[in-house]
């Protein structure tokens, strides 16, 4: 066996199919498309959710509600979380740098402390938003609260 006397094997290499070249080559008059309607004719393309004409689901399905573009949105952190926070990483001061660093909350999330769970060491905290039960329980046990 020689470079010169190399073959593919029998039956690997297809001829690719010519759409539209003559009627000899059986692939010819509609090219394969059928006869009329949409999908024969040039530039077809056919909608994203298309049902066959049937009436698309989005469309059977009621609209209810809205998304307020405006609404912020907070991550919760109870006074139970800000205890075991405080305890595992021995903290007293308590600001969205540190939960950042210690990897509760992302750099661009804004925080809101509840009121949920006792707290028993005296924290600074520095978070956007609290709640009066929460306010209330961290200055009740010696801390202090400041709104970023």
């Amino acid at each position: 066996m020689e470079l010169h006397n190399l073959k593919p094997a029998a039956g690997s290499v297809k001829k690719r199919k010519r759409i539209a070249r003559g009627p000899g080559s059986g692939h010819g008059g509609t090219s394969t498309r059928g006869h009329k309607g949409a999908k024969s004719r040039s530039g077809y393309k056919r909608k994203r959710n298309f049902e066959g004409g049937q009436m698309p689901l989005q469309m059977r399905v009621p609209k209810r509600g809205f998304k307020n573009p405006n609404r912020v949105e907070f991550v919760p952190i109870n006074l139970s979380r800000l205890q075991a926070i405080s305890e595992k990483f021995n903290l007293k001061d308590i600001s969205m740098e540190t939960l950042v660093a210690s990897g509760i909350v992302r750099k661009n999330d804004k925080v809101k402390v509840l009121g949920r769970g006792e707290l028993k060491a005296s924290l600074s905290v520095n978070v956007h938003a609290i709640s009066d039960n929460a306010k209330s329980a961290i200055e009740g046990a010696g801390g202090s609260v400041n709104l970023v």
